[in-house]
C-alpha cells in the first residue's frame, strides 16, 4: 500500500487510505456492472443488448457524479470529459470497453474505466484541475461478440471505423446499423467521433494483465512495452484415408500425424523469443473415425511477439517447416493468412511516466508486453499510447468467470494512476 507520506514534488493532494478505499470503491462498482448480463447467472454484455445499454446509463451517472461532463456518442462509447483551466490545452484520453466475451470476468476492460472515473472524484474532491483536458471513455465494443467487428468504440475516437461493419447481422439479422437506430444512436455521426491528433496529449488505458507473469513475480503492477503482433493462419492438411487395420505404417499418407507434428514445431519454435508465443487453437480432423486413417486435418496457427521482426522469423520458420512436412509425409498442405496486425510499440515517455509512479510507491518496476490485442491499439499512430497492468488472481486466467484481482492491487493500480497523471507535463 502506498505510504501518506510518499514524496510529490508538485503539491498534489493525495487521498490517503484511511479517508477512501479507491480499491473498494472500485471493486463494488465491478461487482454493480456484472448484475446485467444478456445470459444470466454468468456475465455477457454484448453490443447494443439491453444489459449493455443499461450498464452505459450507469457509466454515464458515475461519471457524472465523479464531476464529469458526459454524453453517449453516435457509436455508443459513454465520454466523461473532466476539463482543464485552459480551454486550448491538450486532451489526454483514458478508457478501456465495457462489453464482454461470452461467460466472461468483471475486470476485462472495465477496470480501464471505472478506475479513471474514481480517479476524477478524488481530483474534484480535491479542486485540483490538471494542466490537459482528460477524456475518460467507456469504449461500447471491443471483444466482436454479436457482429464479429472488433474494436466499434475506439476505432470511430482514433478515425479509423470501418463503415462497411454497419451492414453486418447479428444471429437474428438484426443489421449493425439497424441496432444502432434503435438504440437512439446515429451511424451517420460516427465520422465525426474522430478526434484530431494535434489536439491530443495522449492515450493510457489501464487493464488486468490476463496472464500470470505478475502474479508469479508477486508484483502488483506492470509497464507495458508494446502490444504483441499478430498473425493468424488456416492451415489444411489432405493426406489419404485408408483402413486402420491393413495400410502398413510406413506406407500412410496421414493428415493427422503431420498436423501433430506441426503442433510440436510451432511449439518448440515459439519458445525461441522472450516475447514470442505461438498457439494451435483449433485442431480437427473432419469426418474422422476410429478405424481410419485421417484423411484431412484442420488448424489454426495464432502467432504473436511484441515485436514484428521477431513474429515474422517464427512466421516464416513455421512456413518453411509446413513445406518439410508435406515433403515428408507426402501430403498437401494449404495454409492461408486471416489476419496481420503489426506490434504496438508503448511510447518510452508514457513507460516512465508509469514506472516513476510505481517506484514512487516504494515497489519494483516490471516491464513485460502484452499478448493480448486491447483499445490502445487503435491510436497507434494517432497519439503516444500508454499501459498500466495490473495483477490478475487465479493464476491470470481471464474471458472467464474466474478472472479476479485483489482489492488491495485495484487501489495501488488508481494511486499510482492518479501519480502519473499528476506528473505528466503537456509539451508546450
Amino acid at each position: 500500500m502506498v505510504a501518506a507520506n510518499n514524496p510529490n514534488p508538485r503539491g498534489f493532494l493525495l487521498v490517503t487510505t484511511t479517508q477512501l478505499s479507491f480499491g473498494a470503491e472500485i471493486m463494488a462498482m465491478a461487482d454493480r456492472l456484472a448484475g446485467w448480463s444478456d445470459a444470466p447467472p454468468g456475465l455477457t454484455c454484448a453490443y447494443l443488448t439491453p444489459a449493455h445499454r443499461a450498464t452505459a446509463a450507469q457509466l454515464r451517472e458515475w461519471m457524472t457524479a465523479a464531476g464529469m461532463t458526459v454524453h453517449i456518442d453516435a457509436v455508443g462509447n459513454v465520454v466523461g470529459r473532466y476539463p482543464a483551466a485552459d480551454p486550448m490545452a491538450k486532451t489526454l484520453i483514458t478508457g478501456s470497453h465495457y462489453d464482454t466475451v461470452r461467460n466472461g470476468g468483471r475486470y476485462d476492460g472495465r477496470l480501464g474505466i471505472l478506475l479513471p472515473i474514481v480517479a476524477v472524484g478524488a481530483l474534484r474532491r480535491s479542486g485540483r484541475r490538471l494542466p490537459f483536458h482528460l477524456e475518460v471513455i467507456g469504449f461500447a465494443e471491443e471483444e466482436g461478440v454479436r457482429f464479429g467487428s472488433t474494436f466499434l468504440g475506439s476505432s470511430a475516437i482514433a478515425g479509423r471505423f470501418d463503415p462497411a461493419a454497419l451492414a453486418r447481422r447479428d444471429a437474428e439479422g438484426v443489421s449493425m446499423a439497424q441496432a444502432m437506430r434503435e438504440a437512439g444512436l446515429d451511424p451517420r455521426a460516427i465520422p465525426a467521433l474522430a478526434r484530431r491528433p494535434e489536439t491530443l496529449l495522449g492515450y493510457l488505458e489501464v487493464h488486468i494483465e490476463q496472464g500470470p507473469v505478475l502474479l508469479d513475480a508477486g508484483l502488483p503492477l506492470g509497464v507495458v512495452t508494446a502490444i504483441a503482433g499478430s498473425s493468424r493462419h488456416l492451415v489444411t492438411i489432405a493426406g489419404e484415408a485408408g483402413h486402420a487395420g491393413t495400410v502398413p505404417m510406413g506406407l500412410r499418407r496421414d493428415a493427422a500425424a503431420a498436423a501433430a507434428e506441426l503442433v510440436l514445431h510451432v511449439e518448440r519454435r515459439c519458445a525461441a523469443a522472450p516475447t514470442l508465443v505461438g498457439t494451435v487453437g483449433r485442431l480437427g480432423v473432419p469426418e474422422g473415425a476410429i478405424n481410419v486413417i485421417p484423411g484431412r486435418a484442420e488448424l489454426s496457427l495464432d502467432i504473436r511477439a511484441g515485436d514484428d521482426a521477431t513474429r515474422d522469423a517464427a512466421v516464416a520458420d513455421v512456413l518453411a517447416e509446413i513445406e518439410r512436412i508435406a515433403e515428408r509425409r507426402r501430403v498437401e498442405i494449404e495454409t492461408v493468412e486471416v489476419l496481420r496486425s503489426p506490434a504496438v510499440p508503448c511510447a518510452p515517455a508514457l513507460q516512465d511516466l508509469f514506472a516513476g509512479a510505481i517506484e514512487r510507491a516504494g515497489l519494483a518496476v516490471r516491464r513485460l508486453p502484452s499478448g493480448a490485442g486491447h483499445d490502445a491499439v487503435m491510436f497507434n499512430g494517432v497519439t503516444p499510447v500508454g499501459m498500466l497492468f495490473v495483477r490478475c488472481g487465479n493464476g491470470g486466467i481471464s474471458h472467464n468467470p474466474c478472472e479476479t484481482m485483489t482489492t488491495e492491487d485495484a487501489d495501488l493500480a488508481a494511486r499510482v494512476f492518479l501519480d502519473a497523471l499528476t506528473h505528466l507535463e503537456p509539451k508546450r
